[in-house]
């Protein structure tokens, strides 16, 4: 089980590092959709005013299934975890709306993505934003340093779930919260989509059904575990946005 974790993970990041390096749309198939990044960005929930301002090297890196920070309540002066931050558009907006006095991490595997991130926050001037290296099976944090763990169609990419919520959990401060837009799927997926590496670098093959994927996150230890919003596609699979305490 190890060895294939390994093979999924390893592969998932040579899948990011090329976009990170600038993959056209369908170079790879984690990010061919037929839409511009600008209106695949709209399409999954940004705004117009969100995405104003946000220099190319942000926006065209954009592969979620949502916009996490526009359901977080965010606050000014609260620390701010982002799993899997990629280009860093979900950081940057939680920069945004947490202010001088807050601040806020990117986590992400691959190192060139870690590089374009810094590279925008410099381009931005934003210094309230630290992105880090690392796996979100083992973040690179502190505990209970955070006051809210946001994540945008990430947490199906790990072969250990369970890991990831035990890790958010752990960084949160008592109280905090967790806010993350994911793929969760209706029922348990064909093993011929589960084996392929390609499915789980366009965010299919690694996802869950919803009822598992929730009790993962009860089982980490996370209360009031609440879905705000759902919307199905290809017939076998959702986007959802969960929200969930640590007491």
């Amino acid at each position: 089980m190890a060895k294939k974790n390994e093979k999924i993970r390893q592969h998932v990041k040579k899948t990011y590092a090329e976009v990170a390096k600038g993959a056209s749309c369908c170079d790879t198939p984690t990010c061919c959709y037929p839409e511009s990044r600008t209106s695949f960005a709209k399409m999954i929930g940004y705004s117009d005013e969100e995405l104003k301002g946000l220099p190319d090297s942000v926006v065209r890196t954009v592969s979620g299934c949502g916009n996490p920070t526009a359901l977080a309540g965010l606050k000014e002066g609260e620390v701010v975890l982002d799993l899997g931050s990629g280009g860093g558009i979900d950081a940057f907006l939680a920069a945004k709306k947490v202010g001088p006095k807050g601040k806020v991490i990117g986590v992400d595997m691959t190192g060139e993505m870690v590089q374009l991130a810094k590279k925008n926050a410099e381009r931005m001037k934003a210094e309230n934003v630290e992105f880090r290296l690392g796996e979100i099976e083992n973040l690179p944090v502190e505990d209970e340093m955070v006051n809210v763990v946001i994540s945008n169609c990430v947490i199906n990419l790990s072969p250990d779930k369970d890991k990831v919520f035990s890790e958010a959990f752990r960084v949160l401060k008592p109280g905090g919260r967790m806010l993350i837009s994911d793929i969760v799927t209706h029922g348990k997926l064909p093993s011929e989509i589960r084996e392929n590496l390609e499915m789980w670098a366009a965010c299919v093959a690694g996802a869950l059904d919803e009822k598992d994927y929730l009790q993962k996150i009860r089982n980490a230890g996370f209360k009031e575990v609440e879905v705000l919003a759902k919307n199905d596609f290809m017939g076998i699979v959702s986007s959802i946005k969960v929200r969930a305490y640590k007491s």
